[in-house]
């Protein structure tokens, strides 16, 4: 989805359209989840701090975000996707894979697919969305940000070398700020430097991550696109578009990524006993840790002070920049059975 939180508010708020505004907190430690397009034109982005936007941008308004609306309208964009496939890897309320092979409408090609999705989501939404079509999920995610807003972009065999040679590594999925730097620096600056290095080179100076590089310049994701069929957890995770140092920061995101946790949550038909926090490094090395308790966690306050706890405990201070944050609640007491696999996806 294009601006997914601000576009909602946009068009639920008439006087807002066409303005530069930001969802979030203005003031304090507040943080900008997402802003409209308006505001991106002044360098207004994503996880920056509330202060910096109205730096940027004074006139941009910020509006509180209202996550039981967006999960309603993620709802609504789920049904469209499971008229085309059953097939859905959500990644959160605004983003999803899809794996279009069983192609329920039995239209003419994957370009079409797309193109009859972004249709129906603008109908019955009045939002737009933008599309990535191509063989594997990381050249999917790479096109569906070459046209926005309001695109797609189609990605065939026979063109992935030239585009991904030709793309900044900024520009590649998973390679964030302080990477990209790091990559800068011994004279990686575009898909092509990239493929110059083996892999052995690649592991030696990024780590385990070297090897995920060395793939992906290559055109080589294998992973296929998976819908949970049970639920045993329910989680939310943010990968920032710059890494994050600010320990205050890091705090305010983790709130809000508690509330969304929390929304995403169905009292009495999911009860689990264990929160878990997930830190991945600007490396992408990744720290996991996870608290546990003789009784469900069940309200928002709970659930709060948990995320709150976990990320506090190893943050003395961070060892470097985090590029993500995510929570989740496991070890499930009770399951509603009648759940199918839609139901069970993360929302």
């Amino acid at each position: 989805m294009d601006a997914f939180y601000a576009s909602v508010e946009q068009r639920d708020f008439p006087e807002l359209r066409g303005k530069p505004i930001a969802v979030g907190g203005a003031g304090g430690r507040g943080v900008v989840a997402t802003c409209s397009y308006e505001a991106r034109k002044y360098g207004v982005r994503s996880a920056m701090p509330g202060r910096k936007a109205l730096r940027l941008c004074p006139q941009i308004i910020f509006q509180p975000p209202r996550f039981e609306v967006y999960k309603e309208v993620s709802m609504q964009i789920r049904e469209v996707f499971a008229r085309h496939t059953p097939i859905i890897e959500p990644l959160s309320l605004d983003e999803a894979y899809l794996d279009v092979a069983p192609n329920l409408k039995n239209l003419s090609s994957a370009r079409e697919i797309a193109k009859a999705i972004r249709e129906e989501i603008f109908k019955e939404t009045q939002l737009t969305a933008s599309a990535g079509i191509s063989y594997c999920k990381f050249l999917a995610k790479i096109g569906s940000d070459m046209n926005k807003p309001n695109g797609q972009t189609l990605i065939l065999p026979s063109q992935a070398q030239d585009i991904l040679e030709n793309l900044p590594v900024r520009k590649f999925f998973g390679i964030g700020e302080k990477t990209a730097e790091s990559m800068e620096r011994v004279g990686i600056h575009t898909g092509k430097d990239l493929k110059t290095w083996s892999k052995h080179a690649l592991k030696n100076r990024f780590g385990k991550a070297g090897e995920h590089f060395y793939h992906i310049v290559r055109g080589e994701d294998d992973r296929p696109v998976q819908s949970e069929r049970k639920r045993k957890s329910i989680s939310i995770e943010d990968t920032f578009p710059g890494d994050i140092e600010d320990p205050s920061l890091i705090i305010e995101m983790a709130k809000a990524l508690a509330q969304g946790l929390f929304e995403r949550l169905k009292p009495k038909t999911f009860l689990g006993k264990t929160l878990h926090m997930k830190f991945r490094y600007s490396d992408f090395q990744t720290l996991t840790r996870s608290l546990t308790r003789e009784t469900p966690f069940e309200t928002q306050a709970e659930i709060l002070e948990a995320c709150l706890t976990l990320v506090e405990e190893n943050l003395n201070p961070p060892s470097q920049a985090i590029r993500l944050l995510g929570f989740g609640i496991s070890n499930p007491i009770k399951e509603d059975n009648d759940m199918n696999s839609q139901l069970s996806l993360s929302f």
